[in-house]
């Protein structure tokens, strides 16, 4: 059975994705506002072509671009275009009413949606490993099988429509956001005391006080390498997502909050485009301290 895919948004995650699916046998082909990127696609096996050319053709269309807005922008492009009976697999981090209205915008044009916010970082997309927090309908997790089969490891079923999906990952981006910023405060705090970062990354990573977080980004600290696997900016606008859920919902998240103000800072400092372990140059900044 011929199954073809489209990937809308060659970035970090989506690049590893797309090249999964080509690596998987699954015809796909891939959009960007990058040329560079759809160059570096084509040459590792994949195709390009403007989606509205292609979209009649598409029966899974995979949208891995940065927020709610760009997600809109990429289905408002193509909804009418879409066959009766493809499936649109939406990445992004938004907010669970978002999901729902796009939900709601497929189905009258008798297109399946899958809510499928994901996590795993560039590493795992690129292993065709990432881990995706799905909820919909069993048509849509049909339609969306081949490709699920492709790019994830993991894939949890979390509800029979679109919302829970994205907010679980609401959820994660609150705990994966406040660690990060915790992990910096931690070895920034060990340096003004006299402890160097290696050390504070060597030691607590085997301690109770440790997290994923920490040890994923603590050696990017110490290492002073802040190549941008998961930008600061990725979690201004996240955690901005999860404060925004609170704020409508009248939730208070406090420490979402503090955390979201020193991505913020460190944004505002020039540091938004670098991976976002570069947190901890806000806390270095403001207590004189030299980071590795």
């Amino acid at each position: 059975m011929s199954y073809t895919t489209a990937v809308a948004g060659l970035g970090s995650m989506g690049m590893g994705m797309a090249n999964s699916l080509v690596a998987a046998g699954i015809d796909t082909y891939g959009s960007d506002t990058d040329q560079s990127k759809l160059n570096d696609f084509v040459a590792a096996g994949g195709k390009q072509a403007p989606l509205t050319d292609i979209a009649a053709q598409i029966d899974c269309l995979m949208i891995v671009v940065v927020n709610a807005q760009q997600t809109k922008a990429v289905l408002d492009n193509v909804i009418d275009s879409l066959k009766q009976g493809a499936v649109v697999v939406a990445c992004a981090t938004v907010p669970p009413e978002f999901a729902k209205a796009l939900e709601a915008e497929c189905q009258q044009r008798s297109l399946h949606y899958l809510d499928a916010p994901i996590s795993g970082g560039s590493v795992k997309a690129a292993e065709g490993a990432i881990t995706v927090l799905a909820s919909g309908t069993d048509e849509a997790f049909k339609q969306a099988q081949p490709a699920l089969d492709a790019v994830a490891e993991k894939v949890f079923t979390l509800g029979n429509q679109a919302g829970p999906g994205s907010a679980l990952k609401s959820i994660n981006q609150l705990l994966a956001g406040v660690h990060i910023a915790a992990a910096a405060e931690a070895i920034t705090f060990g340096l003004s005391q006299g402890v160097d970062a290696k050390t504070t990354v060597d030691v607590i990573s085997q301690c109770a006080g440790t997290s994923w977080m920490f040890e994923n980004r603590g050696p990017h600290i110490a290492e002073g390498d802040y190549t941008p696997h998961s930008a600061v900016d990725i979690f201004v606008k996240d955690l901005g997502i999860v404060c925004d859920i609170g704020h409508s919902s009248k939730f208070p998240l406090p420490l979402a909050a503090t955390a979201l103000q020193q991505f913020i800072a460190a944004s505002g400092a020039g540091f938004g485009r670098e991976d976002d372990s570069a947190v901890a140059k806000v806390y270095a900044n403001q207590s004189d301290i030299e980071l590795p």
